[in-house]
């Protein structure tokens, strides 16, 4: 598993994270004029996940 920072055709910074398989699990959903915050933002939710909890919805 990894995480790609780009930019996209606005030239927003952006990441997805990729699995070993090449598939795009997650992305982030919005671009950020700063790769500073982008970078920031990913952060935060790497040291977030590990403790996230699992909920399921019914239909």
């Amino acid at each position: 598993m990894k995480f790609v920072l780009f930019r996209d055709a606005k030239t927003e910074y952006r990441w997805r994270m990729v699995a070993a398989n090449g598939n795009v699990v997650a992305t982030s959903g919005e671009g950020y004029k700063n790769k500073k915050d982008c970078l920031s933002t990913l952060e935060s939710i790497r040291k977030a996940a590990a403790d996230a909890p699992v909920s399921e919805e019914e239909p």
